[in-house]
């Protein structure tokens, strides 16, 4: 399982599917759903395989999430706020 090297910082608490998370401030959703040992952001479009962070660079699309509403968010670009909520991005929504 992948977990943060360093333990420092100030903690940030944002909610995925509902469920509480605890990030570090400066950390992208994606950094911080990987070191909650969450690794599917979606499913494909084309047979339903689970997707999830790929490149953490912005190239690949495969970490889309819905954001405060707000779908076809890639989650390795954006930085966790207090009290946002994530969810995984529903298939019908994708567009790449």
């Amino acid at each position: 399982m992948s977990q943060r090297i360093d333990g420092s910082g100030e903690t940030v608490r944002f909610t995925f599917d509902g469920r509480d998370i605890s990030a570090r401030a400066g950390e992208t959703i994606a950094a911080a759903l990987i070191a909650d040992g969450e690794t599917t952001t979606r499913q494909s479009v084309v047979t339903g395989a689970p997707r999830g962070p790929f490149c953490m660079m912005g190239v690949c699309f495969e970490c889309l999430v819905e954001v405060d509403g707000v779908p076809n968010r890639q989650a390795c670009m954006i930085e966790v706020r207090p009290g946002m909520a994530v969810c995984r991005q529903k298939a019908e929504e994708v567009v790449a």
